[in-house]
This record gives structure tokens, sequence and C-alpha cells, in this order.
């Protein structure tokens, strides 16, 4: 048994370490602004201009479409009321013109609880002194092909915490996709026939910085659940 024993624990050992690699690759790379986006997708940056002019010419388009439409009121036809077309899409094309300061100010605020959430105090951590806790409890109450019981269940939590690391890093994409065309998106809100589009975006834009809160908040409990074993291991 002594032969599986220590195959055993040298793969957990293996499985935490990676753990604990992937832990500071993905919680580092990660944060409130769109800093660590813009190092792997540079080209967000420079194509930004292409989406705000794109965005000024929806609304210019959808200006004098609407206001063409005004002339067949008399049949009938249904248009905004120009003035406040006219108003509306102003107002959204100077909200496009700083579209960036914009999101940038909705990051900062969204951003600010995940920050807290990441520099908070929790016990120290380390994936491989776990492993070295899990491989002595193992070894106190069990050997064996219990011993490889516990290794799949070590498996299973490393699994679940690498989907949860990908689902924050799956997040933090989207979001630096949903920041960078928001231009189109603001522009969508001038006109009432395309404002449920915005109130959409708006939405989604709010929940995708919610859920990235929330998977930090996720991981933060599994590492303090991981530190605190570590200090007060039970069968120690």
């Amino acid at each position: 048994m002594g032969i599986l024993d220590g195959i055993v624990k040298w793969l957990a050992e293996q499985v935490m370490h990676g753990l604990d690699l992937l832990t500071t690759s993905v919680l580092g790379a990660l944060g409130s602004d769109m800093t660590s986006f813009l190092r792997y997708f540079p080209a967000a940056e420079t194509l930004y201009n292409v989406f705000v002019a794109l965005a000024i010419g929806l609304i210019l388009l959808n200006l004098v479409w609407q206001l063409f439409r005004n002339f067949g009121l008399h049949m009938g036809v249904e248009a905004e009321d120009p003035v406040k077309l006219t108003l509306r899409s102003l107002l959204f094309i100077l909200i496009i013109w700083f579209s960036n300061d914009i999101v940038d100010m909705i990051l900062k605020i969204g951003g600010t609880p995940y920050s807290w959430i990441l520099t908070a105090e929790l016990p120290p951590i380390s994936f491989a002194s776990f492993s070295a806790v899990i491989t002595v409890i193992l070894g106190v109450v069990a050997n064996g092909a219990v011993a490889i019981i516990g290794l799949i269940l070590v498996l299973v939590l490393a699994w679940n915490y690498v989907k949860l690391l990908l689902e924050a890093a799956e997040r933090y994409i989207l979001l630096g996709v949903l920041a960078y065309t928001a231009p189109v998106a603001f522009a969508t809100g001038a006109s009432q026939s395309t404002g449920n589009v915005f109130k959409s975006w708006c939405r989604m834009l709010g929940g995708q910085i919610f859920l990235l809160v929330m998977n930090a908040w996720c991981l933060r409990l599994f590492t303090s659940m991981v530190g605190n074993f570590i200090s007060n291991p039970l069968f120690m």
C-alpha cells in the first residue's frame, strides 16, 4: 500500500500546485478596469473609434429617416416628434462622444465592491498545504483504495474550482466586449423605436458587473475555506 499511497499523495500535490498557478494567473489578471483586456486584445482600443463613428452615423441616419416620416403623418404614418427626436439625438451624440469616460466611471463604481472582495483579509492560503493536510487525514483515517477515493474527491473539487475561474475570466472578457462596443449601444437610445435595445444593453452591462463581483465572492469563499481548513484541520 505504500507505493499506492505515495502515488496518490504525489497526484494530489500536482493537482493543488496547478490550482495555485491558475489562481495566481486568473485572479491577478482580472480587475475592475480594462487594463488586462487591452493587454490581450489591443485591437479593441484601436477599433473603438470605428464604433464611435458608426454610432454617430446611425443616429444621424435615424434622425433623417424619422424626420422624413413626418411628411407622411397625414397618411397615417407614425413618426416621432421632430423636436424631441432632434434633442434626443443631439444628447446621445454627446453621450457617444464621451462614452469611454462614462463606461470607465460605471466600471469604477461597479468595480469598487470587486476590489473590496479581493483585498479582504483572509487566512493565508496555499493549495499545496491544503493537499498536505488532505493526505495526512487520508493517512490517518484510510489507506489504499479509500485514499484513491479521496484523490477523486480532490480532483472533483479542483475541476469545479477551475470552472469557476474560467467563468470569471469569461465574464471579464464579455464585460470588455460590452465596454468597447458601448457607442453602438448608446446609439440605440436616440430613438423611441430602439429604446428597448438600449435598456436591454444597460441591464446586460449591470448584470455582467454583478456576476463578476459574485464570481470573485465565490472564489474568495472557497479560498477562505481552504485557508481556514489549513489553519484549523479537523483531524489534526
